[in-house]
């Protein structure tokens, strides 16, 4: 074999390796799902200019009628129920100032996720029921969605005195759940 035909075939060869990735051609383009890593999993990340021993939380609060993820930096991972609290805590001062609200003032939550388990099972206390909110999704959505973005829980149900709760999804539709965000995803605003 010449120099130049050497050269042609391992061109040739080197067309068809790259162009060949073990998937048939398509004719159509297709929806792929990747998987969701929540923003408080572990991951290596290469070097951060954050100081040491911080995490982030991420907390569903309301723009607009919209829910908004949200990071803070926190020092430690949050269980389920002090992330629950910082939510129903509401907004920061630096955070209201860029228009997020909550939906939950005032609103008293329990959260418990067994041991082993990632459903998160939420208890909401009893409200005045003569105070009717017309913002009830919304604040069923924050929760759902700020309790879903962490790797430890993968949905949630709510309680109210140990009786599961029909509570209404983004469609207006009503669930005893389990609830995932997807249930609210129409109410989360474009990142």
């Amino acid at each position: 074999m010449t120099y130049r035909t050497w050269m042609a075939f391992i061109g040739l060869l080197t067309v068809l390796v790259l162009g060949s990735c073990g998937l048939p051609a398509e004719d159509q383009p297709h929806r792929v799902e990747l998987p969701r890593r929540a923003l408080t999993s572990p991951a290596s990340q290469g070097p951060t200019t954050e100081p040491p021993g911080e995490v982030v939380e991420v907390l569903c609060l309301v723009r607009d009628g919209r829910l908004v993820q949200t990071v803070r930096r926190v020092g430690a991972a949050p269980t389920p129920q002090r992330q629950a609290e910082h939510l129903a805590a509401g907004p920061t001062e630096v955070e209201r100032a860029t228009g997020l609200t909550t939906a939950l003032a005032t609103t008293s939550l329990t959260v418990d996720v067994p041991a082993g388990g990632t459903e998160a099972r939420v208890d909401v206390a009893e409200t005045d029921e003569s105070n009717a909110r017309s913002d009830e999704t919304i604040a069923y959505g924050q929760i759902v969605c700020t309790l879903t973005s962490r790797a430890d829980v993968s949905s949630v149900v709510f309680t109210r005195a140990g009786e599961v709760l029909q509570v209404p999804r983004a469609d207006g539709s009503l669930s005893r759940g389990p609830l995932r965000a997807d249930d609210y995803a129409s109410l989360i605003a474009p990142s």
